[in-house]
């Protein structure tokens, strides 16, 4: 009884640290957003009016915030499935295929994750400058003397220059964990397709896919919310939102609002839309991409 008591205690004074930080840090702090999405407040005098829902009448009454929804779901979508896309086929080639040099190309992949989100940025503002631009330097092979694209400065192309860069910072990450998935299935069922004459495509699809679903569902829901995060932080970096809104994203909007509108409950009206949103999107993927586990 004495020892089960004492290891109760020992697993309390491990857990208790960091459930501590987890209140201070992240409970409070998620409370305290939706009690001030209820009053009109500056953020810095001690006055605050309670205004109710007011906040959120506004809110979807304020074109610029309905355009930085429109964008960040935008966001969402393409570069979800254009880096699952790729990280799931270049993943299979190197581990399929093959290829010499595995390790070097999963390394080359991979450094775009370690680097800086403001690096990156910085990378890819010299890559799209209209003038002295890498990307309009080869596309300028090909079309001679056609106008250079403004891949930064035209609203209509802009969002899909902020995409690319934050599908060429993430596919190395996936692919690098669907590698170690996929390199985890056992041989002998796709010996075994290959001598009923299985096309390769075919097997990707009815072996490699089912075999390591648990792990893209799980990486599916952490890669949805965390680009929320680091589009905010790629726009603010490379655009600020720029040409007119056409950028604006869901917690850039929110930070301008709270900081540099000094409208502090009107930016946690914001921030309570963007966690209802999350969890919505998170709770919505989980029950679509739920399927039963395949052993092998």
């Amino acid at each position: 009884m004495e020892k089960q008591k004492g290891r109760g205690r020992f697993i309390f004074f491990c857990v208790a640290p960091a459930t501590i930080l987890f209140l201070i840090f992240m409970v409070i702090p998620t409370i305290n957003i939706f009690r001030m999405s209820f009053y009109k407040w500056g953020g810095y005098s001690p006055n605050k009016e309670f205004v109710g829902f007011n906040n959120f009448v506004t809110l979807f009454q304020d074109t610029k915030f309905l355009q930085s929804f429109q964008n960040t779901v935008l966001l969402i979508v393409i570069v979800t499935i254009v880096t699952f896309g790729l990280a799931l086929i270049f993943a299979a080639l190197l581990t399929r295929a093959k290829v010499k040099g595995t390790n070097f190309f999963r390394t080359i992949f991979y450094i775009p994750n370690i680097l800086s989100m403001v690096v990156i940025a910085a990378i890819f503002s010299a890559i799209y400058d209209p003038d002295r631009g890498l990307l309009n330097g080869i596309l300028g092979i090909f079309r001679g003397d056609a106008q250079a694209i403004a891949w930064l400065g035209d609203q209509k192309v802009v969002i899909y220059s902020i995409a690319g860069t934050l599908i060429w910072q993430a596919i190395g990450y996936y692919m690098v964990m669907y590698m170690a998935s996929m390199a985890s299935i056992p041989e002998s069922l796709y010996e075994s397709a290959n001598l009923e004459g299985v096309s390769a495509v075919k097997q990707f699809f009815t072996i490699t896919i089912p075999l390591i679903w648990t792990n893209i569902r799980t990486t599916l829901t952490f890669f949805i919310i965390s680009s929320i995060n680091l589009s905010f932080l790629l726009v603010t970096t490379m655009t600020d939102g720029k040409p007119d809104g056409a950028t604006e994203v869901f917690l850039s909007y929110m930070y301008k609002q709270a900081y540099g509108n000094s409208s502090y409950g009107y930016g946690m009206a914001i921030g309570v839309i963007v966690f209802l949103f999350s969890f919505l999107l998170s709770a919505v993927v989980n029950a679509v991409t739920k399927r039963e586990p395949i052993e092998f």
